[in-house]
């Protein structure tokens, strides 16, 4: 008997529930406890496609010599995973012709930079876009960013082959594996607005931006047409 066999239904779970709050009525327990059961289904299944994501056949072979700039110079692809077998390569909208940072790249690099102390412990991290590095670096220092390491692609080489076009303005998720020597393509978010529900955003699932997550929690949710700005005056 698998795992998935032997779990209890999710309604089941959600009925051993014993939350209640102040002034609550019945109709808002009985909807809270549904949608209780529909939360653990979605556990379940982001776990599912964790598990599906981790599953995934050899990628390809990085055969390519990337060249990046960095805070301490030229280096490889290779060079950018320190001593862990995993690289996050996240590709900031923030090429030549911008005059800042996308504000969407921003806030979510914002909410990554605390937290990169945390994931060093296993995995390494690296922050690519396609303007010269001292600029990257100066943004860098203006979002108050301390932790993320940032580089610039100046060939547009890897901007080519897992972003985009060379000089493509739009942002990219992509995990890399390496096995000594050898380093492969491990996973990309694969999303596109052309596979987005009617009326929905189409942000990639899993969600990298704690900011929508947390909108999610609340009445209003994500807004139909609010993102955030520079300026981090929230204005909606």
């Amino acid at each position: 008997m698998s795992d998935q066999d032997r779990r209890v239904p999710a309604a089941t779970l959600a009925s051993k529930n014993e939350s209640h709050f102040p002034n609550e009525s019945e109709a808002y327990r009985i909807a809270r406890n549904a949608l209780l059961a529909e939360e653990i289904e979605l556990r379940r299944h982001i776990w599912r496609v964790g598990e599906m994501r981790r599953a995934l056949p050899p990628g390809g072979q990085v055969t390519t010599d990337y060249r990046f700039e960095g805070a301490h110079g030229a280096v490889g692809l290779d060079a950018m995973f320190g001593d862990k077998d995993t690289l996050i390569v996240y590709s900031m909208m923030y090429g030549p012709a911008r005059e800042r940072g996308c504000p969407m790249c921003t806030a979510q690099l914002s909410s990554w930079d605390p937290i990169v102390p945390h994931l060093e412990q296993r995995v390494a991290l690296a922050v690519v876009a396609r303007s010269p590095y001292p600029r990257i670096a100066a943004y860098g220092i203006e979002r108050g960013w301390k932790h993320l390491k940032l580089y610039a692609d100046p060939s547009g080489d890897f901007t080519r082959d897992f972003v985009g076009d060379r000089d493509a303005d739009m942002p990219a998720y992509t995990v890399f594996q390496r096995d000594g020597a050898t380093i492969r393509h491990f996973y990309s978010a694969e999303g596109s607005p052309a596979m987005a529900d009617p009326g929905q955003d189409p942000h990639n699932a899993p969600d990298m931006n704690p900011l929508w997550i947390l909108l999610d929690t609340t009445p209003g949710g994500r807004g139909t047409d609010w993102y955030p700005t520079l300026d981090d005056k929230g204005r909606s």
